[in-house]
């Protein structure tokens, strides 16, 4: 293994990406370009060519771990806001309390979880949570969902223009580090995964996101220690046969992907949208009495984002790196703008339902369940 790839100047002219995609896949039948070859829209470890297609205090001066050398420093906390709008919740979110005696029951999946899939929407050096306002400040990021997402993004931007990911009512913001081969830009044409899961056992008590919502998971600056040991990394990148490897691969098997997967914090205060270092009004669940509940800190249990990528690039892989630096620099970030029936819908349906859904809400091996949305991803009108 070599030591890390560096980070090399990006041209932030981005690669072609698909048409806005038309919702005409199968009922109960997931679409054949879901997924790149060797990654499957399951759980497990898939990056095989062969297998099929306390609250925080939102001050200026607390740390933060988005500084690097020749980056713009960031700026004292001040997010985008709309007109009236305030980064806390008043009154205060309530957690649900998790039943330490509940017990779902063999025909219940151990997954709980929907998934949003999403095309590559545009590529820029903007990051609206960590340089808001500041248009060029950050490294260059690849985003999908809202179309509208730049340095200057709110709430009501982000639903302004047109989404990416194949349910309509998802506008969220979603953006990573991009990758890189030399100085070209690394794309897929094929669809990304994220998954909303319940992070906590008890996934009942899992609750929709509150608009405005947003926060970064990882950092660009961590150590590889830190990325090996972060709470929401899951393999570290894969590819071919290879995998659990926290610095990219030096080859990979002709024709497979670059996956990588994190899983998000899933435990909100309750109070605060954002925080000055976008991380401290979220938390991972803790261990208690052997399950996953979420701390006093933070007690109110909301979808565990993960996001699971694939990146179109094999062969020799000595000039692939990441925007952000270090290959164990990968980090994203999330803004919620999901339409709320549509959030609230999947949620109930798939998570507290107990479910392995795929976008429109629907279980393949629990059809007599139904789905959330119709064939256009969409509530029922």
């Amino acid at each position: 293994m070599k030591g890390h790839h560096s980070a090399a100047t990006a041209t932030t002219s981005a690669a072609p990406v698909p048409a806005e995609p038309t919702a005409t896949e199968p009922t109960a039948t997931k679409p054949a370009d879901q997924a790149p070859p060797g990654v499957s829209d399951d759980d497990g470890p898939d990056a095989t060519a062969s297998a099929d297609p306390s609250a925080p205090t939102a001050t200026p001066d607390a740390p933060n771990d988005h500084n690097m050398p020749g980056m713009t420093a960031q700026p004292a906390y001040g997010p985008n806001l709309d007109p009236g709008e305030s980064d806390t919740v008043s009154p205060a979110v309530k957690g649900i309390a998790p039943q330490q005696s509940f017990n779902p029951g063999p025909d219940v999946s151990t997954h709980h979880e929907f998934q949003a899939n999403c095309y590559m929407s545009h590529h820029a050096a903007n990051d609206p949570i960590v340089f808001p306002g500041m248009t060029g400040a950050s490294h260059l990021h690849t985003f999908m969902g809202s179309s509208t997402t730049d340095a200057d993004t709110t709430t009501t931007s982000l639903q302004s223009g047109k989404t990416s990911c194949i349910t309509p009512g998802d506008k969220s913001g979603y953006w990573h580090p991009s990758v890189l081969n030399g100085d070209k830009l690394v794309t897929t044409a094929y669809k990304q995964t994220i998954y909303y899961k319940s992070g906590v056992s008890d996934y009942r008590t899992v609750q929709a996101f509150p608009r405005g919502l947003r926060y970064v998971v990882g950092s660009p600056t961590q150590t590889r220690e830190e990325f090996e040991n972060h709470p929401g990394t899951v393999e570290g990148w894969e590819c071919g046969d290879s995998a659990d490897n926290f610095e990219i691969p030096d080859h990979c098997a002709e024709g497979s992907y670059l996956n990588i997967r994190m899983q998000a914090p899933s435990c909100w205060d309750g109070v605060h949208l954002d925080s000055a270092d976008h991380k401290s009004h979220m938390a991972y669940p803790v261990y208690e009495n052997y399950r996953k509940v979420c701390p006093s800190s933070h007690p109110v249990a909301v979808p565990m984002v993960e996001f699971k990528m694939a990146f179109n690039v094999s062969g020799d892989m000595s000039k692939v790196h990441l925007s952000s630096g270090t290959d164990w620099s990968w980090h994203y970030d999330f803004f919620n703008g999901w339409d709320a029936p549509t959030l609230s819908a999947l949620v109930k349906h798939c998570i507290n339902g107990g479910l392995q859904c795929d976008p429109r809400g629907f279980d393949l091996y629990k059809p007599e369940r139904g789905a959330a949305l119709n064939q256009n991803y969409e509530l029922a009108s």
